[in-house]
């Protein structure tokens, strides 16, 4: 029976991991480590680096989503403006009104849009923060663990 593949790329790539966990698994159990009472404690460290490695992934697209929607509201924003704008150009007869308007809407929009880009980096800089300091506090977690597991039982 063919296995059906998820749709979402962040739950197929959690599939492979997962996967990979249960393959990781069963070769761990056969191998004896110095010092080590076992495979247990290496078994719930990886499980311990796979929970941190999904709920990384899970802030990463967690924020991705965030600044889609909010991509999406600028853009309808922007749309809204325009047709505004486009309305108030309209009306305008005389020429050098005309150009001191379209200058002023050129300025607008150019401050409109180094305000939204600056928005969306800092929401993705922000949720790849949030992402990586989840993960470099495990690995600090996995460093001290691995010592404690290597060390000789006295």
């Amino acid at each position: 029976m063919a296995e059906t593949q998820p749709s979402n790329p962040f739950a197929a790539a959690m599939n492979h991991a997962m996967q990979a966990a249960e393959d990781m698994t069963r070769m761990l159990t056969n191998i004896k480590m110095p010092g080590a009472t076992g495979a247990t404690e290496l078994m719930e460290a990886h499980k311990r680096n796979l929970e941190a490695m999904s709920a990384a992934n899970r802030i990463a697209l967690e924020g991705a989503q965030t600044v889609a929607r909010r991509h999406m509201e600028i853009v309808q924003q922007t749309m809204s403006e325009l047709s505004e704008n486009l309305r108030a150009m309209a009306s305008i007869e005389a020429p050098q009104e005309k150009a001191a308007k379209q200058t002023e809407l050129l300025k607008q929009t150019f401050e409109h849009a180094a305000s939204n880009t600056k928005e969306l980096a800092d929401m993705i800089q922000h949720a790849n923060h949030e992402a990586v300091a989840l993960l470099q506090k495990r690995f600090q977690e996995a460093m001290d663990e691995a010592k404690t597991l290597l060390e000789p039982k006295k």
